[in-house]
């Protein structure tokens, strides 16, 4: 008998990497989403000079997590990926066409313009991708004996649409409130502004999904309307710091909204994980049907042991290093 059960202990920590990637990284496509509505160039500038410092650094969770996922449940890779090609790729694709607009748009003059269009349209087909992953997450796959056997494009439904635009959305509203923590002036004033009916688009979708998911997955419908009563506590907070964050815009504060954004994502992610969990493969398939062998988790939480400190220690010296407010004229390029 095991002293210790290695796929719960893989569970958090993929689980911890996904949201850790989905706040981090967020905000900046986020930002990227928001790339064609800024005020004038000087804003995009300031913008793209916020995040360039840390966008990079960001990602390490997505690659710490894909990675640990792989070592830890090749169940999940075995199914999702045949599952999710098309939508895998064009994330991936969005965030190579986003990653090289950084470094191009501040060498190019003449052709700046399509440098914007890499980063804004990079950064909103990644975030439309990883919101129809979820979707896809949530409605199921057609397996049977742990294989695939749908089609490429099973998993663009109208509901996968609805949760990728809410994704897109939900960033958006973190791009905008960071911006109001990191800018000033003009450009702060114009986050303010767009803040408000952000955040109301975020809570009309957040309303339809949770209205349309138990009739996608009775199983969430049997845990959310069943004996679980204490699980209405995450949508309960998540409401709650949406209201923060309207009042925190109202009273002109500066880091609030940021926060209360990131509490909006935090327990909207804990509401998802509580009403598949320990479902990892839909329909059926639990941590523990998908876990690789003992010897293989083991080792690989060894090295994991090590690295996840240096990167929360390197990612925590990086904004400390780079706080503060990004001026025009100004910034990392």
């Amino acid at each position: 008998m095991e002293m210790f059960d290695l796929s719960l202990i893989w569970a958090v920590i993929i689980g911890f990497g996904v949201i850790m990637y989905v706040l981090m990284d967020g905000f900046d496509l986020g930002v990227g989403i928001l790339f064609p509505f800024a005020p004038d160039e000087e804003s995009r500038d300031v913008m793209m000079n916020s995040v360039a410092p840390v966008w990079d650094g960001n990602e390490t969770w997505l690659v710490l997590g894909g990675a640990g996922l792989l070592g830890a449940f090749p169940l999940v890779y075995s199914v999702f990926l045949p599952a999710l090609y098309i939508g895998v790729f064009l994330m991936l694709a969005g965030l190579i066409f986003r990653g090289i607009a950084f470094e191009f748009r501040f060498k190019s003059r003449k052709n700046r313009h399509w440098w914007n269009r890499a980063f804004c349209w990079g950064s909103a087909v990644a975030a439309f991708a990883q919101g129809a992953v979820v979707g896809t997450y949530i409605q199921g796959f057609a397996v049977e004996d742990f294989v695939y056997v749908g089609g490429a494009l099973d998993w663009l439904t109208p509901f996968t649409v609805i949760t990728g635009l809410g994704l897109m959305a939900g960033y958006a509203l973190l791009g905008a409130t960071w911006l109001i923590m990191k800018s000033e002036g003009h450009i702060q004033a114009w986050a303010y502004r767009i803040t408000p009916p952000l955040l109301v688009a975020v809570l009309a979708v957040f309303f339809i999904i949770s209205l349309w998911t138990p009739f996608v997955d009775t199983s969430v419908r049997d845990r959310w309307f069943g004996h679980l009563h204490l699980i209405w506590i995450f949508p309960f907070l998540a409401l709650a710091c949406a209201a923060l964050l309207w009042r925190a815009v109202k009273q002109r504060r500066e880091g609030q909204p940021f926060i209360a954004t990131l509490g909006v994502f935090v327990f909207t992610y804990l509401g998802l994980v509580v009403s598949k969990w320990p479902v990892i493969v839909p329909p059926n398939h639990t941590i523990w049907d998908a876990a690789s062998a003992p010897g293989s988790q083991l080792f690989l939480l060894l090295g994991m042991l090590f690295v996840i400190p240096i990167v929360l220690a390197y990612t925590a010296w990086t904004y400390w290093v780079f706080r503060g407010k990004v001026k025009v004229g100004e910034g990392y390029h």
